[in-house]
C-alpha cells in the first residue's frame, strides 16, 4: 500500500514554510486531519480554499524598512502571513518571492506605497518552489520583465508551476515562471553595488535556497540572513519520499546551518522570525529590532528537533499501514 495517498492534507497542512513553527490559528482540528487521512486520494476534494485555511496570508500590512538607509536597504513588501522583500539599489531592485498566485499585484502596490516603481524591479529571486512564495513571480516578472534567477533543483517545480512530488495535486500549482539564471551553491547576485550570496538548504525543497547579505545602517555593518525554510510541513519523508534523498537533504541542511549566527534572521513567513513583535518595537523607536545574533540559533535548533520528531511519526504511520 502506498503510503500517504492523502495529497490534500499535504496541501492543508502546510506548503512548506507553509507551516509555520506554531500550527495556524485555523489549522484543521485533529479529527478533520483524520479524516483526510482515510479519504481514497480519487474522493478528495482537487481545489482548496486557501484564504479559510490561511487567513493572515491575505492580510495586507503596510510596507516598511527593515533596515537601511533612504538610499539602499531591506523593505518588507508582504502580507501578514507570507513574507517578500525589496532590496533596493539605485540600479532598480531586487525582490525575493512573491506571495501566492495571484499576490503579484499587491506586492507591485506595497512597492509602490514605498514610493519605488515596481517597473524597476531588475532581478526576482526565489526561496523555494511552492506556490505560496512562488506564485506572484510570473506576474511580477511580466510586469517588469526582471531577470528570474533560482537554484537548478527548484527549476522544474518553477517552469512547471507543480509541487514536485505532487504533480497531481493540482490545488498546489502556480504560474509557471521561466528562469533566466540558475544559480549554484556560493554563488553571488550582483546588482547595483548589492551582494546576495545563495546558499542551498535543500530539505524543504530539492532546490530550497537561503540567502545572505551584507547591510549598512548609521555606520555598521550587518549580515542579513534571508533563510528559506527547514520544516518538514506536507512533506513525505518515506513511503515513498517527495523526492529522492529527502531525509539526507535536511540533515544536510541542519549540518550546515548549525554554526550559522547572522546578526537579523528573516524568513518567508514572518512568524518565524517574529516580526510582529520586532515591528512593535522598531515603530516605539528602536532602529536595530530586528537585529538578534542568537535569532537563528535558537530557530535552526527546534527544526532539528521537528525534523526528527516528523520522521519517526511518519515512519510509525508507514509501518503500521504496511502491516495491515
Amino acid at each position: 500500500m502506498v503510503f500517504c495517498k492523502s495529497m490534500m492534507l499535504t496541501t492543508i497542512i502546510a506548503l512548506a514554510s507553509c507551516a509555520p513553527v506554531a500550527a495556524p490559528k485555523l489549522a484543521p482540528s485533529t479529527d478533520t486531519i483524520s479524516t483526510i487521512d482515510n479519504m481514497a486520494e480519487e474522493d478528495l476534494p482537487k481545489s482548496v480554499d486557501f484564504r479559510k485555511i490561511f487567513p493572515s496570508w491575505y492580510v495586507a500590512v503596510e510596507p516598511f524598512r527593515i533596515v537601511g538607509s533612504e538610499t539602499s536597504g531591506v523593505y518588507y513588501v508582504g502580507t501578514e502571513g507570507l513574507a517578500v522583500y525589496l532590496i533596493q539599489t539605485d540600479d532598480g531592485h531586487v525582490v525575493i518571492d512573491g506571495g501566492m498566485p495571484g499576490q503579484g499585484q499587491y506586492v507591485a502596490d506595497a512597492i509602490r506605497k514605498l514610493g519605488f516603481d515596481p517597473v524597476d524591479i531588475k532581478i526576482l529571486l526565489n526561496s523555494h518552489a511552492h506556490l505560496d512564495h512562488s506564485g506572484g513571480l510570473a506576474a511580477l516578472k511580466q510586469l517588469s520583465g526582471a531577470q528570474m534567477i533560482a537554484s537548478e533543483g527548484d527549476r522544474s517545480a518553477l517552469e512547471g508551476g507543480f509541487y514536485l512530488g505532487s504533480e497531481s495535486d493540482t490545488a498546489r500549482n502556480a504560474p509557471p515562471v521561466k528562469v533566466d539564471r540558475i544559480i549554484a551553491d556560493g554563488e553571488v547576485v550582483e546588482h547595483g553595488g548589492v551582494k546576495l550570496t545563495a546558499h542551498i538548504t535543500p530539505g524543504h525543497t530539492r532546490g530550497c535556497t537561503s540567502w545572505t547579505m551584507v547591510v549598512e545602517r548609521a555606520g555598521r555593518s550587518h549580515e542579513v540572513l534571508f533563510f528559506c525554510s527547514a520544516t518538514v510541513a506536507a512533506n513525505r519523508l518515506i513511503g515513498p519520499p517527495q523526492y529522492e534523498g529527502i531525509v539526507d537533504d535536511y540533515r544536510k541542511t541542519f549540518a550546515i546551518t548549525k554554526d550559522w549566527q547572522p546578526d537579523m534572521f528573516l524568513s518567508n513567513h514572518p512568524e518565524f522570525f517574529g516580526m510582529a513583535e520586532k515591528r512593535k518595537t522598531q515603530l516605539a523607536g528602536d532602529p536595530e529590532a530586528f537585529v538578534g545574533k542568537g535569532d537563528f540559533p535558537k530557530f535552526i535548533t527546534k527544526m532539528a528537533v521537528d525534523f526528527d520528531a516528523g520522521l519517526k511519526k511518519q515512519e510509525l504511520k508507514h509501518n503500521a499501514v504496511m502491516s495491515e
